[in-house]
């Protein structure tokens, strides 16, 4: 229907509806000069005026002459005044309602305040109206009060018991059925029962007055629990439409003096009466909107702990909820887990502002929701993270649509103070089916299929398995660095020293020991060694966290045991590569040996060829700032890497400790054997000691007696002990 035909149809309508409720009102009105008991056409007087203006007004007048004509013949002289009471009263009284603007009509608030305008246009109508009728001498002098209290109230009864049903019944499905996060309201069950109910009600509340006694209005207190009901459990509409049947009904029976209900005769008996179910019209109302009011209060908080603010996606507690239902549903069609993170996004907040940062967040959100199907679960799990439950969707299926989502996010562009901003993005996919995996375990395959796919390189897809072993593995990595980081925070990390002998007398004086590490499995208390955690924790950068505690441990226990201190010539600390990039470590170094009183020529830091030669000129910038500190260095498993010997010269070292796989092999390898005499011979050319790791056996350390080689470590010298037991051991009788 077109805007002009539909708004015509409506004022026809709202002429009909006051006009019908002029015509119930007639059947209470006992004769001529006596005023309606109940006037229910000003209820909807203000709720057509106040739903669609105050130029829709002209309704009122129209429908109260067609009362007049059709049900309720007054003098000429009397219509005027008529029309004019119920048109002033409703403009002013919804001018009332209306100079506030009307956000949400479904709160105590503006309950309150449709029914102060209502009480306002009560008052003039009623004073309009009863001089009019005092003009027309339809009511004597003396009758003034009693008509005026009673048209008023009459009104007042109208606005309570039938405004609110029609202010709602007017207005859009959202307010008719209000939709609440986490909605509460009751089912269609219960709705059935109600029914029931209230119906019963006013047959039992008929039944009771036809029975007779004093006491027969009081049962109006049957339907008004049912109201009340309906008031906590069910949507404003229902309830405002219950009070208004109501209402009419019981209005009715009184006013009739049906089924034993006597009419009002005395005047007091008729104010007593519509102000008694003004209040049984009122309360179930207020209660509604209030019950309403706590609804849409709980549905935001829920929807505030469940939607991230940044991008209006679900958040991961609300993810984690939905696809927990998902996997429990075991008719549930095969489903993929997709974990996506944004591939350098730090680089976007460092240099254009985390607010840009956040931008490029919300339009790739949107690009990822434009792909997404009707049925999949998509959520913000992180800054820069986001996960998905790709449903009816096979491991193959999951990985195009990944690839697709990839493309789409790589060619987006987010405009911001005059670049273009981008990002791609890596994401990991595990396939399951219902019942196949628990959420936890689903995430972290999905979380180091991601990772994997941004050691590679990002902007790719990595697909898991639940099963998969290079995963597992990775899996079982994360488990290592959250044990490590434990141990860290509790300083639990075990020191053993090893000793490093000297293969000719004259070499070294003292005790010359490499420091070991060890972690304890607090579980077990197995003692759990390097090459089983440090990959983990080198590959998640904990390195030089690691090396920060070694150094404080060590440090910390010699100068808390001074006669052992004394004894050490050289303590060889082995240091990650991450140190070496590290631009606070040499500060820490600094800091530590000022307030400390181990002095630092009798440190000698250990660093691999590998991590030395990825930046040589950084690393010699490193050993030169650390030897302004008074410490040595030695370049550890010297042979396994590609250092050029050129390089050399550069790295400004005291010892090369010749690998141990060279060593093991000597006896069987004519090329081990070379290359152990190489290095050695280069390392006397260039003025550095040479040092045999992993010697194992007596025979090994006279072959590298015999070979020129300085300093042996290994079994044939001791094995590692803890700190403390090795300080308690004699020190090593060096060759005379």
């Amino acid at each position: 229907m077109r805007e002009p035909s539909r708004r015509v149809a409506l004022f026809c309508m709202l002429v009909a509806l006051y006009a019908a409720g002029g015509g119930y009102s007639s059947l209470l009105i006992d004769g001529p000069g006596q005023v309606a008991l109940f006037w229910p056409s000003s209820g909807v007087a203000l709720a057509g005026v106040v739903r669609f203006g105050l130029r829709w007004s002209l309704f009122v007048p129209l429908g109260a002459l067609g009362v007049h004509l059709l049900f309720d013949p007054v003098p000429p002289g009397f219509l005027a005044y008529s029309l004019a009471s119920n048109f002033f009263g409703v403009v002013v009284g919804a001018w009332l309602v209306l100079r506030t603007p009307v956000q949400d009509p479904l709160t105590v608030r503006f309950g309150l305040r449709a029914l102060a305008g209502g009480t306002v246009m009560a008052i003039i109508s009623a004073s309009i109206g009863v001089i009019g009728m005092l003009q027309n001498d339809l009511i004597a002098p003396a009758e003034l009060p009693a008509a005026a209290t009673r048209w008023l109230l009459g009104d007042l009864l109208g606005v309570t018991s039938v405004a609110p049903a029609m202010m709602l019944a007017l207005s859009g499905p959202a307010l008719r059925q209000p939709r609440t996060e986490g909605d509460a309201y009751a089912p269609e069950g219960e709705r059935l029962l109600w029914n029931v109910a209230i119906f019963a009600s006013f047959l039992l509340m008929a039944w009771a007055g036809s029975l007779g006694g004093p006491y027969a209005l009081g049962l109006v207190a049957l339907p008004l629990g049912v109201l009340v009901w309906s008031a906590i459990r069910f949507p404003p509409l229902h309830t405002a439409l219950a009070i208004a049947v109501t209402m009419l009904l019981i209005a009715g029976l009184a006013g009739l003096g049906l089924a034993g209900y006597p009419a009002p005769v005395q005047t007091r008996d008729g104010l007593n009466l519509l102000a008694f179910l003004i209040v049984v019209a009122s309360l179930p109302m207020i209660l509604a909107f209030a019950m309403h009011q706590q609804r849409v209060t709980a549905g935001t908080l829920q929807h505030r702990a469940n939607t991230d603010p940044l991008t209006g996606l679900a958040n991961r507690n609300a993810f984690e909820d939905q696809v927990r239902k998902a996997l429990a549903d075991p008719s549930a069609p095969p489903m993929a887990l997709a974990y996506l993170d944004l591939d350098h996004f730090k680089l976007i907040n460092d240099t254009a502002s985390h607010v840009a940062g956040d931008a490029v967040i919300r339009g790739i959100a949107g690009v990822i929701e434009a792909h997404r199907h009707r049925d999949d679960l998509l959520a913000r799990t992180g800054g820069d993270e986001f996960a998905m439950l790709l449903r009816n969707c096979t491991p193959m299926v999951a990985e195009d649509r990944a690839r697709g989502l990839l493309r789409a996010i790589e060619g987006y562009r987010c405009g911001w103070d005059g670049q273009m901003l981008a990002s791609t993005a890596s994401v990991g996919l595990v396939g399951f089916l219902p019942g196949q995996g628990e959420y936890a375990q689903l995430l972290s395959q999905a979380d180091a299929a991601c990772f994997t796919a941004k050691e590679q390189g990002g902007n790719r897809v990595c697909l898991a398995s639940l099963d998969g072993g290079e995963l597992l593995d990775r899996t079982a990595a994360m488990r290592w660095v959250v044990r490590i980081r434990d141990a860290l925070d509790h300083h639990a990390l075990e020191l053993y020293c090893q000793s490093i002998a000297p293969l000719r007398a004259g070499e070294d004086r003292g005790r010359h020991f490499e420091v070991l590490l060890r972690l304890r499995d607090p579980r077990t208390g197995e003692v759990m060694m390097p090459e089983q955690f440090m990959p983990a924790a080198e590959r998640f950068h904990l390195g030089t966290r690691i090396d920060r505690e070694v150094i404080s441990q060590t440090l910390g226990w010699l100068e808390s045991h001074p006669q052992a201190a004394a004894s050490v010539s050289t303590c060889c600390i082995n240091l990650s590569g991450d140190a070496l990039i590290d631009e606070g470590f040499i500060g820490f170094v600094a800091e530590r040996l000022r307030r400390g009183a181990f002095p630092g020529d009798r440190l000698c830091f250990e660093i691999t060829e590998t991590s030395a030669v990825r930046d040589l000129a950084r690393a010699q910038r490193f050993i030169t700032q650390m030897r302004g500190l008074g410490c040595r260095f030695a370049l550890d498993d010297f042979g396994t890497g590609f250092c050029s010997f050129n390089y050399l010269r550069a790295l400004d070292v005291d010892y090369f400790k010749i690998d141990g796989s060279f060593v093991r092999d000597m006896e069987t390898s004519p090329l081990a054997e070379a290359v152990v005499r190489s290095i050695n011979e280069i390392a006397h050319v260039l003025d550095k000691r040479s040092v045999a790791e992993h010697t194992e056996t007596e025979r090994e350390r006279q072959a590298l007696l015999a070979l020129g080689v300085d300093f042996a470590q290994g079994y044939a010298i001791d094995r590692p002990a803890p700190i403390a037991e090795y300080f308690a051991r004699p020190m090593p009788q060096w060759p005379s």
